[in-house]
């Protein structure tokens, strides 16, 4: 009896849930739709309102942060612009058409900033680990294991000599790949784990401690991304491309 009233309960819960996540699906699939319609039509504030919408309702996305970058560049905030475009670049690093508009970008920034030189197997493995989106390795990782594990059931249950062999290889690459595609969506989150950057929002003193009365080192402006070293007393230790180091104050960058 109390099985069936908790298989009730939960009857009745799906029931009222399922409807209500759908409706919220469909009316954030009909934001961004708007949105991008705006967009189209040159309505480029009323885009930016839409995706921010969004934004702020907890959705998160490769394709609304790439959009919401690209109606902030043609609001001439580059700052902004930067900040969604690396978002975007977060969630899909080999998208080509995301790093192509960094680069773009990049352009109108006020700092020219020279990359100090990595050693050519550090850069190399940072290339291969950005190719791909990590989500989409998750899911194939998943699939991969799934039909290992499917090999494994066929050559322990059938009696054919040749099927046990070719089921027995089936699932000895397949899993090797599921690893392959475990270890790169692993490498890839402990890279942007290890790896916290921001964009700086104002043109800011970078100082020489966490206090105001810190000697200037350098000056940056707005757009800059910079590389999170600690945080701390509404201050933030950063690094910048060429390896120079300061602080600077919490409120003037936004974390990516």
């Amino acid at each position: 009896m109390k099985f069936k009233l908790m298989k009730i309960a939960v009857y009745l819960f799906m029931a009222m849930i399922l409807p209500l996540v759908t409706f919220a699906a469909d009316n954030m699939q009909a934001i961004f739709a708007k949105a991008n319609a705006q967009y189209t039509k040159g309505q480029f504030k009323e885009a930016e309102a839409g995706y921010k919408q969004l934004v702020n309702g907890g959705y998160e996305s490769a394709a609304l942060y790439y959009n919401l970058g690209n109606a902030e560049y043609r609001l001439n905030d580059i700052a902004s612009a930067m900040l969604y475009y690396e978002k975007a670049h977060k969630l899909s690093p080999g998208d080509e058409d995301i790093n192509a508009n960094i680069r773009f970008a990049n352009q109108k920034l006020a700092d020219k900033i020279d990359t100090t030189p990595e050693l050519f197997f550090v850069t190399w493995w940072h290339s291969f680990i950005l190719s791909f989106s990590a989500n989409a390795m998750a899911v194939w990782s998943v699939i991969l294991l799934i039909l290992a594990s499917a090999a494994l059931t066929v050559y322990f249950f059938t009696y054919s000599v040749s099927v046990k062999k070719m089921s027995f290889y089936s699932a000895l690459v397949t899993a090797v790949f599921a690893v392959i595609t475990i270890v790169y969506t692993t490498s890839q989150s402990s890279y942007f784990a290890g790896n916290k950057q921001a964009i700086i929002f104002n043109t800011v003193n970078v100082k020489g401690g966490p206090m105001e009365s810190s000697s200037t080192l350098f000056v940056l402006h707005e757009g800059t991304k910079v590389n999170v070293q600690e945080t701390g007393n509404g201050w933030l230790r950063i690094k910048i491309a060429n390896g120079n180091q300061g602080w600077v104050k919490a409120a003037d960058a936004k974390g990516i």
